[in-house]
């Protein structure tokens, strides 16, 4: 059978090779790093005048090991496991010659440069879950929405989202991880740019169906294409800080909602059919971090592990000594060399892909053969999941992650609409009621607000340039009443007669006269749209919960990233989800707005080491080939329960607490107890 890897052989000027790779070593396994030997005698103008002492490590006096000892002897260590193994697949065995050159590369610049261009794009994501929730107070009066296409708007994000996550992490493994995390940023800028302009609900609604369908495949993305840049040692902790942005992109959102909502004039009108209000100003404020992401990302190049898996070894090669010189320049010793001299890559279908791809035909034929030989091998990934290596696996982590994002989203639903429903409540004990009051031929010129009248009688009466909130009217009589140049908000007239009366300039349609007798009433000019008064309707409330539990995330961040690869995987993401389903239970004290934002960010606070672990441990359990297909799917699984949990907690506010409690306190025990089940990876290579 012939060896299903090719070897390539890289030589530099003149013909002299960069090293030895596949040559050296006692361990079976050749991989060299030593410089050439020096003479005995030689010095250089930089060690002259230096002795021995003077270049020994200073850690030794303290016991401390050289990090170079640390390497070495994890290889051998590595190479001791393979030696006594039974038998060493091929994508073990390239999976230890990446993670070896992994640490030649070592660290540094090139990796934190990455860390800020795909954290940004993980912002953008963040972004994308909090800017319906925070524009819908003032969307929804600026189009008139009503309370099923509210809901129907923060739905489809969220639908938008499973779809991209699917479908985005199955292409990132055929297509590249670079290639398509620059699709899908493009598509969230281009979708939020005209999504802000757009002033039907029906075009606003779809453009934000596209940027949550190019968002959604930003996280499978990011994550599996930043741990191919990360030694073992590494990971855990880096890519837990890679989470912190998701918390940044909240606190962005709530802070520029905060700032620019609120701000009327900042808007601009072209007559009345066009109207750009300081809410579309900032959906637009919202693709930044994307656009700065997208931006970033044209210096970066594709993740060397994909290409490797892609036959593309010249490639891969070149990239990888980027990465090496790149670390070592920054770390002033610009003089170690690459000395990776060939690397074994496996043999796989893409050079009948591209044939396919090639084939004579017009351009859309290729185009259908393209599209439908690339969904094939995207669905043989994903079916590969369920497989008996991974099977396993895939369900215990689909119920985690489903779990998870059941209570996590459903509480986070819950909170905000509790803090509304306590202050609705607040407000209806303060409402005024008025009982048969006989009023005549009187000038209404000040504004009715949380009042409520009763068989009254209003005769020759005139309401004129005024505000109507939460005014009821129920079983009276109006004769001879003029109304002109009314706004209102939540009023309604209830088996009220009205006769000879005339409504110029209002907002008060014949839909809010509710089983009501209208004789000879007649209804002039009626106002147009619905009418924003800022002061009114964008509570200080929505942003200051949205930032505190973006910002309470914090302390369970910086714990999580210091001892995830200290304590494992396993027992942050168990630990925490316990710990979180004993936070639930202090939501049966949530009887005021303080405490429950107390309560908010104290669940956001500890469960969010399990967000952490949880996202660490899906890119190690699965191999390169099907690292952003099984996180995609994932991912998908994660938005579907996000979807229902909010539904169904939404649907219990002011009836009960107690079933969105014990649903999301048995929700995260199951995720907790099954999460131990897991095996740890911490001191696994990625395969």
């Amino acid at each position: 059978m012939a060896d299903p890897y090719h070897n390539n052989i890289y030589h530099q000027g003149d013909g002299d090779s960069y090293g030895t790779y596949g040559q050296g070593g006692q361990d079976g396994y050749g991989y060299q790093t030593d410089y050439p030997p020096q003479e005995e005698d030689a010095a250089s103008d930089v060690t002259e005048g230096h002795d021995e002492e003077d270049q020994m490590y200073e850690g030794e006096y303290q016991g401390i090991p050289h990090p170079d000892e640390v390497k070495a002897a994890r290889r051998a260590a590595r190479a001791k496991a393979r030696t006594t193994a039974d038998a060493v697949s091929d994508q073990e065995e390239l999976a230890e010659q990446y993670e070896d050159i992994m640490e030649d590369c070592g660290h540094g610049r090139f990796q934190w440069t990455l860390f800020v261009v795909l954290g940004l794009a993980l912002m953008a994501d963040s972004v994308e879950c909090f800017v319906v929730a925070l524009v819908l107070p003032s969307a929804e009066k600026d189009m008139c929405l009503s309370h099923a296409e509210k809901g129907m708007l923060g739905l489809i994000v969220f639908l938008g989202m499973m779809f991209g996550a699917f479908l985005w992490g199955g292409l990132a493994d055929k297509v590249g991880r670079r290639k398509c995390l620059i699709i899908v940023l493009a598509m969230n800028c281009i979708s939020a740019f005209f999504s802000s302009f757009a002033q039907g609900y029906g075009f606003f609604l779809f453009f934000r169906l596209i940027s949550g369908i190019g968002i959604g495949g930003s996280v499978p993305i990011v994550y599996a294409y930043f741990s191919e840049f990360l030694q073992m040692d590494k990971r855990g902790e880096h890519l837990s800080w890679l989470c912190m942005f998701w918390m940044m992109g909240g606190i962005y959102a709530s802070f520029t909602a905060w700032g620019i909502i609120p701000r009327y004039g900042w808007g601009f009108s072209m007559g009345t059919e066009f109207q750009f209000h300081s809410w579309r100003v900032f959906v637009l404020v919202c693709a930044l971090p994307a656009i700065a992401a997208f931006l970033g990302l044209m210096f970066m190049p594709e993740s060397p592990r994909f290409l490797l898996e892609n036959a593309k070894h010249d490639e891969a090669w070149m990239i990888l000594k980027q990465v090496h010189d790149t670390n070592w320049r920054a770390k002033g010793e610009p003089e170690r060399v690459f000395t990776v001299t060939h690397i074994k890559t496996p043999k796989t279908q893409e050079d009948e892909f591209i044939e396919i791809q090639t084939a004579t035909g017009t351009a859309f034929q290729r185009w259908v053969v393209r599209t439908l030989t690339l969904t094939k091998l995207v669905m043989k990934n994903v079916l590969s999941l369920f497989g008996r290596d991974l099977r396993l696996a895939t369900l215990l982590m689909a119920i985690i992650w489903f779990t998870m994002a059941f209570s996590f989203y459903g509480l986070s639903v819950w909170f905000p609409d509790m803090i509304k429903h306590l202050q609705h409540e607040e407000y209806e004990s303060k409402v005024k009621v008025f009982h048969r009051e006989k009023v005549e031929h009187f000038h209404f010129n000040f504004s009715l607000e949380n009042q409520v009248h009763k068989e009254g009688e209003y005769i020759n009466d005139k309401f004129i340039n005024i505000e109507m909130k939460s005014v009821k009217f129920e079983d009276s009589l109006f004769v001879e009443c003029y109304f002109e140049n009314i706004r209102s908000t939540d009023t309604i007239f209830e088996n009220c007669t009205i006769r000879n009366t005339v409504l110029y300039d209002t907002d008060l349609y014949e839909e809010k006269f509710i089983d009501c007798t209208l004789e000879n009433v007649t209804f002039l000019h009626n106002k147009k749209g619905c009418h924003l008064d800022y002061e009114e309707e964008n509570d200080v409330l929505i942003y200051l919960v949205s930032f505190l539990g973006s910002l309470a995330v914090l302390p369970g961040n910086i714990i999580s990233a210091l001892f995830m690869d200290k304590i494992g995987r396993i027992k942050i993401i168990g630990g925490s989800m316990l710990i979180s389903a004993g936070c639930t239970f202090f939501l049966f004290l949530s009887f005021s707005q303080a405490a429950i934002i107390a309560w908010q960010c104290l669940f956001c606070g500890v469960s969010v080491a399990a967000w952490n672990g949880i996202q660490v441990i899906t890119v190690e359990l699965y191999p390169a080939s099907k690292r952003a297909t099984a996180f995609g799917v994932l991912n998908a699984i994660c938005k579907f329960a996000a979807i229902l949990g909010s539904s169904i907690f939404a649907s219990f506010v002011g009836i009960t607490k107690v079933i969105p409690i014990l649903l999301s306190f048995c929700a995260l025990v199951l995720g907790g107890i099954l999460a131990l089940k897991l095996p740890e990876t911490r001191e696994k290579v990625l395969l």
